[in-house]
């Protein structure tokens, strides 16, 4: 069961000058891509796919931290938005057809669709995509932060920026305790041959075939882990 505490679950939302524009812009991380109604549903139900007890006690933990997540950035879309609706600032936002506080649009005016979660029936795959996840919303507060009025708004997108590192700690740590964090693979089937092959395909040449810029090598191409194929396609005699 759910039970819903009338209290916010972090840092209380200070703000001292409502600003519906920049309410606008916190539309993202309400129904946006990269926002918290998407990554409570999206680890919520990656729960179901794991019979690992403690992953999915994590995962569903922190589904619940995402749904109060999306409370703080209901709240603080409220109260930049209260009392404003008479204002040019107002009568410029989506607000001013929508209404006043949250709604589930991106800062652009698009629905959220279910098409923002990313799921797939597999621990490993999930853990994953949840990374990727979590480093989209921490990108997507950073630019709200640079762009925040007021100092009690700031605190608040640091603390939700803050939240987000610790879950993608936390993913990686679940997928250490699986022995992937650092191994590409996993499933029942094989890879072929090619498993090991890195292509050299993004080389510039000149008329006469020299090399224009010089093919960067490092641990992604290095011939203890890769075969490395300087010349995918050579020239027939």
């Amino acid at each position: 069961m759910f039970f819903h505490k009338k209290e916010l679950i972090a840092k209380s939302v200070n703000v001292k000058e409502p600003n519906p524009r920049f309410a606008q812009l916190l539309l993202e991380q309400f129904g946006g891509a990269t926002g918290e109604l998407s990554a409570a549903l999206q680890y919520w139900v990656q729960s179901f796919h794991t019979e690992d007890p403690g992953i999915k006690d994590m995962l569903q933990d922190i589904a619940i931290e995402e749904f109060s997540h999306l409370e703080m950035i209901g709240k603080l879309i409220e109260v930049h938005t209260k009392n404003v609706d008479q204002t040019d600032a107002f009568k410029s936002t989506l607000f001013a057809v929508r209404g006043a506080g949250p709604h589930f649009l991106d800062s652009q005016g698009s629905a959220w669709n279910a098409n923002y979660i990313n799921e797939g029936g597999h621990v490993v795959r999930d853990l994953r995509a949840n990374i990727a996840a979590e480093a989209g919303a921490r990108q997507t507060y950073e630019s709200l932060i640079k762009l925040a009025p007021d100092e009690g708004t700031k605190e608040t997108l640091v603390h939700l920026l803050t939240r987000e590192i610790s879950h993608t700690k936390m993913f990686m740590k679940a997928l250490d305790s699986l022995g992937k964090l650092t191994d590409p693979f996993f499933g029942n089937v094989q890879p072929d041959e090619t498993v090991d092959i890195y292509y050299n395909l993004s080389t510039s040449t000149s008329e006469n075939g020299a090399n224009l810029e010089i093919d960067e090598r490092g641990p992604w191409n290095s011939d203890k882990d890769f075969r490395y194929i300087a010349n995918p396609t050579p020239e027939k005699a």
